[in-house]
């Protein structure tokens, strides 16, 4: 086994001196060198078995047979660029279509979401012909150049604002502007984003798109009110741009109640383009960009091809293929919408229980505990989070924290995570908020 060959303090030795320092590792101060990894679980070097509350990307289960063994099958036969006339990329853009509506009915299959969201971009910015962007506060869409400059999580810290970006208020009845109390915070938060546009408008700015994530995790596991999207979807298209729902993190039937998370918003509200990735492949680099004919025939016409060297090939089609196939026999849109409702549940009476957590907000297996040094003021409390990780840790739970404050406990496990691992990360939780020092 590759993960196997040297001793833990040589992998951290050898990473130390031959990876950057920007390339950061889950717990620094004592990371977990991982070998293994099935379903809900990762093993160490020893043996160890960690519930794994953080990876998303194992949307169906860590090494899951079927999507192992589609992979494997496919990868014996053929596996080239897309350029070739072949069954699985069409075959798998006809079931993604299958699970949206009717009008997003044309697919571009990339590498990563990272890529889907600097194409969503260029259709945007071809479809209207304008360059500028509204994003939310905290956003995050990945690492390209291009998404940097759209991401306020990431070019805070370097080069600061464009001039073409714009960012709106991020729809968080919690900690924002409009609260719980609020008699509206859809319409409210919308308001934001138009006054965000016209400010724009009127320094003779044109918006091209309107990117968010269905459910903001960066910026703290944000479920945006009901209503937010369509609200915000007119004001956009009335300034000529197009709404792009980012889907990358929460896609899948991670939701619970729907296959996508921007559906949460209601039956009337359609994105002009979709992105996905992480998710779409269980692990496998392949991610998609769904969108409208209209905005595809204006890309098309520059002449310019789109071309992706290995997005839809043989075998990352396969694998998504795979991936849906297990969804639906497995019931796992359902099974997170069971199994969320309890782990929710069981982390109310937390909240009823311990003061330091300040709310706890989700949907499906996308849940955030909000820790707070003070319930009225709601002052995020950082160390106690980082310390609370670094517990769970010790006690074979993996979770991470996120948010501006870094104080959200953020649960996003592989979809097969149960109740009895609901019940047991719960348990500890409780023990270790009992012993608080």
């Amino acid at each position: 086994m590759a993960g196997a060959r040297h001793a833990k303090a040589d992998t951290l030795a050898l990473r130390l001196r031959l990876l950057s320092s920007s390339c950061r590792l889950f717990f620094p101060e004592a990371p977990v060198k991982i070998v293994r990894g099935q379903g809900q679980y990762l093993y160490d070097e020893q043996g160890a078995e960690y519930i794994d509350c953080i990876n998303n990307v194992a949307h169906v289960g860590h090494c899951h047979p079927l999507v192992v063994q589609a992979a494997h099958e496919q990868n014996q036969v053929l596996n080239t660029n897309s350029r070739y006339l072949h069954d699985n990329i069409v075959d798998y853009a006809q079931r993604l279509s299958k699970t949206l509506p009717e009008k997003l009915c044309v697919f571009y299959f990339l590498n990563s979401g990272s890529e889907a969201n600097d194409l969503a971009l260029r259709l945007a910015r071809q479809y209207t012909g304008h360059q500028d962007v509204v994003v939310l506060e905290h956003a995050y869409h990945g690492h390209l150049s291009s998404l940097i400059d759209i991401s306020p999580y990431k070019f805070q810290h370097l080069d600061g604002q464009k001039e073409w970006v714009h960012v709106a208020p991020l729809p968080d009845t919690y900690r924002g502007p409009y609260r719980e109390d609020h008699p509206d915070p859809a319409v409210a938060y919308a308001n934001e984003v138009k006054r965000v546009v016209s400010s724009a408008r009127e320094k003779g700015r044109k918006i091209a798109a309107f990117f968010a994530e269905s459910l903001p995790s960066v910026g703290g596991q944000i479920i945006p009110p009901a209503g937010y999207f369509s609200h915000v979807a007119q004001h956009i298209r009335r300034a000529g741009g197009l709404f792009v729902a980012d889907e990358i993190q929460v896609g899948f039937g991670r939701v619970g109640k729907h296959f996508w998370a921007f559906q949460l918003q209601g039956e009337d509200f359609i994105p002009d383009i979709v992105t996905m990735g992480k998710s779409i492949g269980n692990g496998h680099p392949v991610a998609c960009v769904a969108t409208t004919q209209a905005v595809s025939r204006a890309f098309e016409s520059t002449g310019v091809e789109y071309f992706n060297t290995f997005g839809g090939s043989p075998v990352s089609c396969a694998v998504g293929l795979a991936v849906l196939d297990v969804l639906e026999k497995e019931q796992l849109q359902a099974h997170a919408s069971y199994v969320g409702s309890f782990l929710m549940e069981l982390l109310q009476q937390q909240k009823e229980k311990h003061p330091i957590i300040g709310d706890v907000r989700g949907v499906g297996l996308f849940i955030g505990v909000d820790l707070v040094k003070d319930e009225s003021t709601r002052t995020p409390a950082t160390e106690e989070a980082d310390y609370l990780v670094s517990r769970l840790k010790e006690n074979c739970i993996l979770l991470s924290t996120d948010g501006p404050g870094r104080n959200i406990l953020k649960f996003k496990p592989p979809m097969c995570f149960n109740r009895d691992n609901a019940r047991h990360v719960v348990a500890m939780l409780d023990a270790i908020l009992t012993a608080w020092p």
